[in-house]
């Protein structure tokens, strides 16, 4: 039997044959022994249609590159600083695994892929957007209410027993503050109706989603400089991408209000760290809810880290027990009806890529839709 989280495990080099919907081969999965919930192992391995083989990321590289090369699919951990850099999807790895068809990521991003590449060779990618949804909005107000409310601050006060007054830990309510929204997808569109409980008044940004459907989400629809204005908060939701990598710099950081929160449990990157520290260090902004960082772990004299009104978490908005069963749930869910149907997944990140996927996987299979 399988060890349920990739732990020590000897790859068996034996392709088993058997027939599946026509098929007389079962489709190669590879992954590394990053941390899985139990239920992707569960569903694999009861499914005819998938061959799968863990690999550990201290196993001799010939022996790893040997699974890649005859994979037809590679299920990834989503954290790209948690993936070794040979292991990240890449123009030389996917030239080292010619039969690969689907790179699927374990969460909802999937920074450790290069899309552009993989829709080059008609591989398809995947991921598990909405399986953490309800985690990193719950994370995002948490950090909001820390951060208004000095929780972590006296916390640490406590712990030092350097007790003064409760007033010098004096802190503000959020109910009937305003709090924009960068990015109102599954996330967001959660944070909206948890703001709303607060009797919060919530704008929303988002150049992919239509005003009408913006509404329909819970959001008022403004422009991102109207957002950043009129926001007593400002919290990220949107991917990492070419769009948003820098987005919010000193200039975005400089429209905001006086006195405004900054929250981001989206992607590092996305906003100017140095940036962001001095605009908390001049008093434009009041604080800051930090759930990402540019690299992972932030370095120990991250200026942001010694500041009593920034609350630091290491990445793990989206890292609860449900999130993390959801999402195996779903990724091994997917690739399942995948490799038994050749239908098109539901959440394919790169759609250009499926016509010649299709005739790829119809080249290996002998069907497919």
């Amino acid at each position: 039997m399988r060890p349920a989280h990739g732990l020590p495990y000897k790859p068996s080099d034996k392709i088993q044959k058997l027939k599946v919907k026509g098929r007389s081969m079962q489709a190669q999965l590879i992954r590394f022994n990053f941390w899985l919930d139990p239920v992707f192992d569960e569903i694999i391995d009861a499914n005819p249609a998938i061959d799968q083989t863990p690999c550990r990321f201290d196993d001799p590289n010939e022996q790893s590159w040997a699974v890649m090369a005859r994979a037809h699919a590679y299920h990834i951990c989503a954290a790209r600083d948690e993936v070794p850099t040979q292991w990240q999807v890449t123009d030389t790895l996917l030239d080292k695994a010619p039969n690969l068809l689907c790179v699927s990521s374990s969460g909802a991003g999937f920074d450790p892929i290069d899309v552009a590449a993989c829709t080059k060779r008609g591989v398809i990618v995947v991921n598990q957007s909405g399986c953490n949804a309800n985690s990193v909005a719950e994370h995002a107000i948490g950090l909001l209410l820390s951060v208004k409310h000095r929780i972590a601050e006296s916390d640490r006060v406590m712990r030092a027993a350097r007790y003064t007054t409760r007033e010098d830990l004096m802190g503000r309510d959020i109910t009937g503050l305003t709090i924009g929204i960068v990015g109102v997808g599954n996330i967001g569109r959660r944070v909206a109706q948890l703001a709303r409980a607060f009797d919060m008044r919530v704008l929303g940004y988002d150049p992919y989603v239509e005003p009408a459907e913006l509404v329909s989400r819970g959001v008022e629809p403004v422009s991102l400089d109207e957002l950043l204005q009129n926001s007593d908060v400002v919290t990220l939701h949107c991917p990492r991408n070419e769009q948003t990598l820098g987005l919010f710099d000193a200039d975005r950081f400089a429209q905001m209000r006086q006195g405004a929160v900054f929250i981001s449990t989206a992607r590092g990157g996305i906003h100017d760290e140095a940036a962001l520290a001095k605009a908390l260090e001049n008093g434009h902004l009041a604080g800051a809810g930090l759930d990402v960082w540019t690299v992972e772990p932030p370095a120990a004299d991250n200026p942001l880290l010694t500041m009593n009104n920034v609350v630091a978490t290491y990445h793990t908005a989206g890292v609860t027990n449900e999130a993390r069963r959801n999402a195996a749930r779903m990724g091994a869910q997917q690739l399942c009806d995948l490799f038994a149907s050749g239908n098109q997944p539901p959440r394919l990140i790169n759609p250009e890529a499926w016509p010649l996927f299709q005739k790829r996987y119809a080249q290996m299979f002998g069907s497919g839709s």
